[in-house]
């Protein structure tokens, strides 16, 4: 449009009825310096519409509808001494954080810039806006990795630097072991225990060795051990049948600097049993109690004391405690009116402990320790659910909440509202677990599915002054 007037130095277009300026609008005008497009009907303003006006000195926006400009609009600005953007009414959103912290670092002089909205910012300067930091973020979960099986665990663990993924298959009847690998930025394949309806796989490490508990449906469940003459995971012992029945959960706990793992029996013919390591294997330590047949067990520090919470198809969930003298697990309490509970997972926020309980037909619940009792703080819809699931990153708190019947929902913690609220929903075929896993500074989450895909999310930050 001016590419004819290269040498031209000043340029008036006020009181026009210009309702925008475009990319290169000024192309060919290098040796502009003053340019005045005052009293127009500016609404929007393209991010390289002053590009090449490198000898511009005065710029005059004033007067005109303007509620936002793009990041960067500027940049190309270098000999800007003076900016006029009065009688324009900003957004003093998140889209203006640019604005604002370029204000703060511009040698240029620049008019007031008056804010229309948030209302707590009517009418006031974008200058006095106190911060955007925390209003101006959100989290999100992108899908990182599809693995091409089902799978109904995943555990992760660290040995010697690198992160690992266990995950149990019963389906293809294996308990594939995942590396991180630190350049292709992905998980591949890096052994595979074979077995027969593998349920569950937990990574146990003890004085720089680690060990697999592989728990089956069928044929006994055993313990494997990373064998490094081998590379790879061979059997170290068998687990008594006589005791395990049908496992339906794996709960890895120290108490006094001893390692013990329990596992969740949840056939009338089991028992739910703990075994402890004594420098040569596993042993159990302690049966439970019988014909409960629990779904899953927790172990949870409960104002310094050591406790196990399982859950049951068949009562309400039922605390034990440690006792110091005995050194066994002894009945404590209940969590009462909290019947058909299929799992419980504990977690803290600001030093407070809560937990998650999953129920299949009515509403999941979270509870806080009050210290004397579990009090229900929220009940999250959740029918068709088969695990509740909580994990952290970095500041941020999440449950996941797997539904058979519906999209999974993953809800964050609101610090205000003391809640947490729902964040996203994620699609995965009959969701049986989600695993936290970090590495290399990212975070991730693991989805196993019954019955389709393995999805491997990542967690992202957004931001949303961009």
């Amino acid at each position: 449009m001016f590419s004819h007037l290269p040498s031209l130095q000043l340029l008036l277009l006020n009181s026009n009825s210009f309702t925008a300026i475009r990319d290169d609008a000024f192309a060919g005008l290098f040796h502009l310096e003053y340019l005045f497009i005052e009293g127009n009907k500016i609404e929007t303003i393209s991010r390289n519409a002053f590009r090449g006006l490198r000898d511009l000195t005065h710029l005059s926006l004033a007067n005109n509808h303007i509620k936002a400009l793009p990041r960067d609009v500027f940049s190309d600005l270098d000999s800007l001494i003076e900016l006029d953007l009065r009688g324009n009414k900003f957004e003093c959103d998140c889209k203006a954080k640019w604005l604002y912290l370029w204000l703060k670092m511009t040698n240029s002089t620049v008019s007031d810039v008056l804010c229309i909205g948030p209302p707590q910012y009517q009418e006031k300067k974008l200058n006095d806006v106190t911060s955007f930091d925390y209003e101006c973020t959100t989290t999100d979960f992108v899908v990182h990795q599809t693995l091409p099986y089902q799978s109904v665990s995943v555990d992760t663990f660290n040995s010697k630097n690198d992160v690992y993924v266990a995950i149990a298959q019963p389906s293809m009847e294996n308990c594939m072991v995942l590396e991180w690998d630190h350049i292709e930025m992905n998980f591949r394949s890096y052994d595979n225990i074979t077995g027969q309806s593998i349920v569950g796989c937990k990574a146990i490490l003890i004085d720089e060795q680690v060990f697999v508990v592989v728990a089956q449906l069928f044929g006994g469940s055993h313990i494997y051990r990373y064998d490094e003459s081998w590379t790879k995971f061979v059997k170290f012992q068998d687990i008594e049948v006589s005791r395990i029945s049908k496992p339906n959960d794996i709960e890895l706990f120290q108490i006094e600097d001893e390692t013990f793992f329990v596992i969740a029996d949840s056939s009338k013919a089991g028992l739910s049993t703990v075994y402890k390591w004594n420098s040569k294997g596993f042993y159990s330590y302690q049966s439970l109690h019988e014909w409960f047949r629990d779904t899953d067990a927790e172990f949870v520090d409960i104002d310094g004391k050591s406790h196990l919470i399982l859950s049951s198809r068949s009562q309400v969930p039922i605390i034990l405690q440690w006792n110091k003298s005995s050194k066994k697990f002894v009945p404590h309490s209940d969590i009462p009116n909290m019947e058909d509970v299929l799992a419980v997972k504990s977690f803290r926020m600001q030093n407070a402990l809560y937990l998650s309980l999953t129920r299949f037909i009515g509403d999941s619940r979270v509870m806080r320790w009050n210290s004397k009792q579990f009090v229900e703080i929220q009940a999250l819809p959740s029918r068709g659910a088969m695990t509740l699931q909580p994990f952290s990153t970095k500041e941020n708190h999440y449950l996941a909440l797997g539904s058979d019947y519906t999209f999974s929902q993953i809800y964050q913690w609101d610090k205000e509202k003391q809640l947490f609220k729902k964040l996203r929903e994620i699609y995965v075929q009959a969701p049986r677990s989600f695993t936290a896993v970090s590495t290399d500074r990212r975070d991730f989450f693991f989805a196993s599915s019954f019955k389709g895909k393995t999805k491997i999310f990542e967690h992202i930050v957004v931001d949303l002054s961009l």
